[in-house]
Order: C-alpha cells, then sequence, then structure tokens
C-alpha cells in the first residue's frame, strides 16, 4: 500500500467521516488538543526553567520532577490522541503541509533532546539534584527543549492557517439582499 493510498483510507475511516460530519466534534477535539498543549508546553517549562537556574531553585529537582513530570505525560497522551483525530479528518492534505512536517520532525527532535538529557545530566542527578541549576548539558537541553516547544506551539498554529479541505464544497454565495427583503 503506497501512502495515498493509506492516507485516503484514514481519511474515509468513519471515526474521519464521523469528525467531518459533526458541527461539534472537530472544534471539541481541537480545543482539546490546545488545552493538552498548554498543559505540556507548562509543565515542560516548570522543568526547564528549573534545570536553567531561573525558577524554582531551592526544590529538588528530583522531587519536582516526580511531581510534575506525571502530568506532562498525560497531557502528551491526551495531546497525541487529540492530532491523531484531527490528522485523520484531512490526512492526505496535512501530511504534505510543510508545517505540520516540520512540527512532527521538532517533536522527534524534542523526544531526541530529551533521550540527550537522561544519557548526560539525568544520570548524575545524585550529584546536582539539590543545586539550583543542572550541569551545562543539563542547561543546554532544556534551552534547546524550550525553543523546541515554542517553535511546535507555532507550526501548530500555522498549520491551521495553511490547510483547506482539499474536496470540500465551496461555501455558498450569500445575497444580502435575500437576508432584507422588503428594501
Amino acid at each position: 500500500m503506497d501512502i495515498s493510498t493509506f492516507l485516503a483510507s484514514l481519511e474515509s475511516s468513519s471515526i474521519a467521516n464521523r469528525i467531518r460530519d459533526s458541527l461539534y466534534l472537530f472544534p471539541l477535539i481541537e480545543s482539546t488538543h490546545v488545552i493538552g498543549l498548554a498543559m505540556v508546553f507548562g509543565t515542560i517549562a516548570i522543568i526547564d526553567l528549573r534545570l536553567l537556574g531561573v525558577a524554582s531553585t531551592r526544590r529538588s529537582f528530583r522531587r519536582m520532577g516526580s511531581d510534575i513530570l506525571k502530568w506532562t505525560w498525560a497531557a502528551f497522551a491526551v495531546t497525541a490522541t487529540t492530532g491523531v483525530l484531527m490528522f485523520v479528518t484531512n490526512a492526505g492534505v496535512y501530511y504534505h503541509n510543510f508545517f505540520f512536517r516540520a512540527k512532527m520532525t521538532l517533536l522527534v527532535l524534542a523526544g531526541i533532546n530529551m533521550l540527550i538529557f537522561e544519557l548526560t545530566a539525568g544520570r548524575s542527578i545524585h550529584r546536582w539534584d539539590k543545586a539550583p541549576s543542572a550541569p551545562r548539558m543539563g542547561q543546554a537541553t532544556a534551552a534547546l527543549s524550550l525553543v523546541f516547544w515554542i517553535s511546535i506551539i507555532f507550526l501548530g498554529r500555522w498549520i491551521g492557517f495553511t490547510t483547506t479541505r482539499a474536496n470540500s464544497n465551496p461555501a455558498p454565495e450569500i445575497n444580502f439582499d435575500d437576508l432584507f427583503p422588503g428594501k
């Protein structure tokens, strides 16, 4: 199966049709996606600012991470799920959109960045846990994380402004004279 056939099958799935045919489902899914993303970014920003030594410098990093990261992962699960639901409604158009591809690339890079943190500064948390900031590698990954997530947010907004439903029916023209008869 080639990619075009696969994308077309996603778009013609019952869930995609249900979302597209509903007046309320897509806006509800999109709103949930935005709320989830705000929570993902907010919790990641708290962690990154702690690593940089800008905020919560008196708290143990382990304790803070333990308190916050479970919320990050829950919000990420909601955001990924709603993102997939939005994608299937117009898979072919989204797949070929530059901003969508750039966002997906940055999501992968954000994951790699997190892995780099875990393999470097994350392995020595016991040495700097109560220090006001992380070692240089931890700070570098934190700064990069903030750049990635801010960029992901901007790219996500651009997706909405640069995609259209490829096979949608044009909106009917409105004749204002018909709206106000008797003039």
